[in-house]
């Protein structure tokens, strides 16, 4: 696999090729449509992936069809902690959001090669850390802060991800993500177009001044992004 292909994921990119040796037999680079599923609840997980772009969601489901996101992977890290932390399944679906590439092993094979006191295991648990702060932050954002500031983060989130300003996304999807109802989230992205802030139409979303936008959101999109880049050492522009 081509090394430029391994350094669009941040873990990925930390191990030298001496550590990726045992890895690079297995490794596959595959793509990742929008709504493609990746695993589901309780079954085993088969693959780690080191997503190179695009994003994935963890989404919580209920019995009666409502769900809501849990946490969201891109390139900074891996869809499949379960496998590391030796659970092997979950209880949460996870799907992809943005179309985009990754990188993926199989369960298997990446349990042989967490080794104790290997930079891989080491890297994962450091990034299960940063994954952590993300899903308790965000569990704290949905039952403190208003929907406009938690669309808001979500958009910020999903930019960072998507590379670009705009990407596909409908207000039924947003409002599932958030777990809020479709009309809420309209109201809460009218407020946020009304202030020149981002554009929607027909399921294109548009961010037009990021620096506005982040004013918009709550201090949670800065607390998680500051806690990935401090612990994964990622550098950006």
């Amino acid at each position: 696999m081509a090394n430029r292909s391994r350094e669009q994921n941040h873990l990925l990119a930390a191990l030298s090729e001496e550590e990726l040796a045992p890895l690079e037999p297995w490794l596959e680079l595959i793509s990742l449509p929008r709504g493609d599923i990746l695993a589901r609840p309780g079954e085993p997980i088969e693959y780690a992936y080191f997503p190179t772009s695009g994003m994935v969601s963890i989404v919580a489901l209920m019995t009666k069809g409502l769900g809501a996101e849990v946490a969201t992977v891109g390139n900074e890290g891996m869809i499949g902690l379960p496998i590391f932390l030796g659970a092997g399944s979950s209880p949460f679906h996870l799907m992809a959001q943005l179309s985009g590439q990754s990188i993926r092993i199989p369960a298997q094979r990446l349990e042989m090669a967490l080794l104790p006191g290997s930079r891989l295991s080491a890297l994962l648990r450091t990034y299960s850390q940063a994954f952590f702060v993300q899903t308790a932050q965000n569990a704290a954002c949905n039952g403190i802060h208003p929907i406009s500031m938690r669309a808001a983060r979500w958009l910020l989130a999903t930019q960072d991800r998507a590379e670009s300003g705009a990407f596909y996304l409908t207000q039924e999807f947003l409002a599932f993500m958030l777990g809020v109802a479709r009309q809420s989230v309209g109201i809460a992205v009218g407020e946020l177009a009304d202030q020149g802030l981002i554009s929607y139409a027909r399921g294109q979303m548009r961010i037009l001044d990021r620096a506005g936008l982040e004013v918009a959101s709550c201090e949670c999109y800065g607390i998680v992004r500051t806690e990935f880049d401090r612990l994964l050492g990622i550098a950006r522009a």
